[in-house]
């Protein structure tokens, strides 16, 4: 059975930093692309940043590039999302997910997680 676990959320200060890190167990993890993605409250969810299956292809959003980078480890089956900067704006519960494919970015997703809370005080 396929699972994906968030960790690393929290409370921080403005222009502070968080590293959340997605771990998969129960699929052949180097086969999917991942994508971290946010939805804060009152707003629609949205892609934050993704990686291909690799780890060579990548995709960060505007919104957070120059802040946000996106890591894999394929041997440890986990990815990623070193946030610097971080703004008031960048509060939401923070999801990745995986897809079977190449490519960074998909319009579906196999699998989600449960999501981790990102708060960033102003």
């Amino acid at each position: 059975q396929a699972r994906l676990v968030e960790s690393g959320g929290g409370l921080v200060q403005a222009g502070g930093s968080l590293r959340l890190s997605c771990t998969a167990s129960g699929l052949t993890f180097s086969r999917y692309g991942v994508g971290w993605f946010r939805q804060a409250p009152g707003k629609e969810r949205e892609i934050a940043a993704a990686i291909g299956r690799s780890g060579l292809d990548t995709y960060i959003a505007d919104s957070v590039k120059g802040r946000f980078t996106i890591f894999r480890d394929n041997a440890k089956n986990t990815v990623d999302l070193q946030m610097n900067s971080l703004e008031p704006e960048d509060t939401a519960v923070y999801y990745c997910a995986a897809w079977l494919g190449a490519g960074a970015v998909s319009r579906r997703y196999d699998y989600w997680g449960q999501g981790t809370q990102v708060t960033v005080s102003s």
